[in-house]
Parts: C-alpha cells; sequence; structure tokens
C-alpha cells in the first residue's frame, strides 16, 4: 500500500510533471521519426530542371529554383546532386542516351551504312528539335568539360561513336572518301549540329520556312555529297 499512499500525496507540481513525461512517452517508447519520401526524388529534380531550363537557361537554372518547383525542401536535392553543375550533367547525360537510343533505333531499319548515315543525321535534328531543352543543357557550357563527369562523359562518347563507326563501315563499303572517321564524324556532326541549333532557337522560321524535317533531310543529302566517293 506505501506506493499508493506516496502516490496520493504528490504535490500538484510533481504531478503536473509526471502527467507531461507520460504524455511525451519515455525514450524508450518513442515512435521512430519516418524517413524523408518523395517518391523518386532524383527523377523529380531532373524533371523540374528541364521545367526551369525552358524559361530560364541552363545558366539561369539554380537548385534553389528547381527544389521549388519540384515541391520539395531546399535541402532535397543535395541528396543526389552535390551542385548545379553536377544536376545539369544528369540532365545532359539523360539527354545523350535518349539522344543515343533514338539513332540506333531509327538506324537499325537500314542494312546500307549510307542509309544508315542520313538516318543518324535526321535523328539527331528530330531529337533536337523535339527535347529542346535537354539538347541545350547538353552543349551548356556549365558542363563543358563533360570528363569530370564519368557517365556523361560515357554517354556523350557513346553517341559520338555511332557517326565514327557508321562513317568507317561507308569507307569499308566504298562509298566515303578516305580519311580518319573521327575527322570526318567530326565534320558532319558539326553540319547537323549546327542546323539543330538553329532549329531549337528558332533561327530558321522567316528565313527558310519549311518544316524541320524538310530541311533536316536537304542538308543531311547535301552533307553526303560532300563525303561520298566519286568514281
Amino acid at each position: 500500500m506505501w506506493p499508493y499512499r506516496c502516490r496520493e500525496g504528490l504535490s500538484g507540481m510533481t504531478k503536473r510533471i509526471l502527467s507531461s513525461r507520460a504524455r511525451r512517452g519515455s525514450p524508450q517508447t518513442e515512435r521512430p521519426r519516418r524517413p524523408y519520401h518523395h517518391g523518386n526524388l532524383r527523377e523529380a529534380i531532373l524533371q523540374a530542371a528541364l521545367r526551369l531550363v525552358e524559361t530560364v537557361g541552363p545558366g539561369g537554372l539554380t537548385l534553389r529554383a528547381t527544389a521549388r518547383l519540384a515541391g520539395v525542401s531546399q535541402a532535397a536535392p543535395y541528396r543526389h546532386f552535390a551542385s548545379k553543375e553536377a544536376l545539369l550533367a544528369a540532365v545532359a547525360e539523360e539527354g545523350f542516351r535518349a539522344l543515343t537510343a533514338m539513332q540506333r533505333d531509327s538506324a537499325r531499319h537500314h542494312g546500307d551504312p549510307i542509309e544508315r548515315f542520313k538516318a543518324l543525321g535526321l535523328a539527331y535534328i528530330g531529337f533536337a528539335s523535339s527535347h529542346p531543352s535537354h539538347f541545350r543543357v547538353m552543349f551548356a557550357p556549365e558542363v563543358a568539360d563533360k570528363f569530370a563527369y564519368p557517365a556523361l562523359a560515357e554517354a556523350a562518347v557513346e553517341a559520338f561513336g555511332l557517326l565514327v563507326d557508321v562513317i568507317a563501315e561507308c569507307q569499308s563499303a566504298g562509298k566515303v572518301k578516305e580519311g580518319d572517321p573521327k575527322e570526318l564524324a567530326l565534320a558532319a556532326w558539326s553540319v547537323v549540329h549546327g542546323l539543330s541549333a538553329l532549329v531549337v532557337d528558332r533561327q530558321l522560321s522567316e528565313l527558310y520556312p519549311v518544316k524541320v524535317e524538310e530541311m533536316a533531310r536537304s542538308v543531311t543529302q547535301r552533307l553526303f555529297d560532300g563525303l561520298v566517293l566519286r568514281p
């Protein structure tokens, strides 16, 4: 009976203290905090970054603005990206991998290496016109040093390698002039990339008011005419 009598004799202040502790619960009985959760946080940040690039460009993007647009805390992007440049590198990597997939899918329908060469050029321009935000980030100054981000460098090298390989195949088939396939690929890429940049920046709508597909076919044909081996 002693514990009961002692409890009855507690002061009002002591009762309030004990009651407060009981409501909070002891350290052993507190429920653990729920971990941070936002579905696929990385994907949400990447998508928000692409939407920002549409309006402010790669240079205007910030992690804070990206977090706000994604509906997460300002610290959330740092769970996956150490800096703005790291985020842009991830967006660029995603773009290069999507470009490579589109080019492979376009080229696989052709057995003739010349037709595969043309298909790669058409797919490149098509990707740029349909994914302008990705395209801008892929070649933004902020990620110019692609080898600072190994995954990005791997994706970029793979994309360029498709063009080098198909030019080498054309040379082996006796349809394209001799020379270093990398140098010829660089020349071809420069032409196709230049048209793509003009399309993305809407510089040709008045100067050359035709459909993108028509411009792409015309340019890739002229490009091939410059590389073809004449008898």
